[in-house]
């Protein structure tokens, strides 16, 4: 390789790792504080991942029918599939992405389930269950977790896959619950159809913008359901190598989330997202990553 050559990759390497950096940073404001804790030599690579994540969830809001997401979702997996035969094609996070590739530190089989899991994203059909909604949230918000940790321990991270797997569960049912209104504006219901039903109310109920004590008797159980995870998460602690915790650490802003949520209950929900402000994040954040804990 000449010197120019490797003056013009190591360029393009830099323009990919922004590129990410800036992407997370905007869209996934939680993932970007957690990931900033990890090991200098690991930190692009997470923000690849995360960037990756971003780009799938948000091909919904990007298309305008369903057909033209799929055609998206079914590039991204060409793309995966020529990223782990050796070619990381031009886009910046598939050149992000290389690195842990080539090291090994990246499940293919996660990337892949995530992009068949967005698929549902992709249309207005509700979600069935609450068994359904937590194994859509396992192959997202919990893959997630388990793909962060294998880059930052590899093997080790085995150890801690059934705490990702709560923690996610937590994590994800804490955002779909604060993004009611923007998932509702898109004509799209999160919230089980068999617990709606169980209340007396369908899913077209909370896409009419209805406030009613059923929808909040559901909402006050997936809160439940939430802090169960959460806690079940935090009883396999001891599981979770020291080395991945930055993975978890989102993790541990779920009890502010479900604060929040529980202190505003009312119709302002379905029409205005309930957020926390960053600087208490931020707080949260690094007390956790300092007493090494979620």
């Amino acid at each position: 390789m000449s010197d120019d050559t490797a003056t013009r990759s190591g360029g393009t390497a830099q323009e990919a790792q922004r590129y990410c950096f800036d992407l997370v940073r905007g869209a996934d404001k939680d993932r970007f504080l957690s990931a900033l804790f990890a090991p200098d030599d690991r930190r692009a690579d997470l923000m690849a991942l995360y960037a990756f994540n971003v780009e799938i969830a948000r091909i919904r809001e990007q298309v305008s029918e369903p057909t033209l997401g799929e055609m998206r979702l079914e590039w991204w997996r060409g793309e995966l599939e020529m990223l782990f035969s050796g070619e990381a094609g031009d886009h910046p996070v598939l050149q992000g992405l290389d690195a842990p590739a080539r090291a090994g530190r990246l499940s293919r089989q996660g990337l892949e389930n995530l992009i068949e899991a967005r698929r549902f994203d992709l249309y207005d059909d509700p979600m069935p269950t609450l068994n359904d909604l937590e194994g859509y949230l396992g192959e997202t918000s919990s893959s997630l977790i388990q793909m962060a940790a294998w880059i930052l321990a590899g093997d080790e991270a085995g150890a801690a896959a059934e705490a990702a797997g709560l923690a996610g569960v937590a994590y994800g049912l804490a955002g779909l619950m604060r993004a009611l209104p923007v998932h509702r504006a898109r004509g799209q219901c999160f919230l089980p159809a068999d617990m709606l039903a169980a209340h007396g109310i369908a899913p077209a109920h909370v896409l009419s913008g209805r406030w009613s004590e059923e929808l909040a008797a559901v909402l006050g159980e997936l809160r439940d359901v939430a802090g169960r995870r959460l806690e079940e998460a935090r009883g396999l602690s001891r599981s979770v190598p020291r080395a991945v915790l930055p993975a978890f650490l989102p993790v541990a802003l779920v009890d502010l989330y479900l604060a929040r949520l529980r202190a505003s209950a009312g119709p302002g929900m379905l029409k205005t997202v309930r957020d926390v402000p960053q600087f208490r994040r931020q707080w949260r954040l690094w007390r956790c990553a300092m007493r090494e804990r979620f």
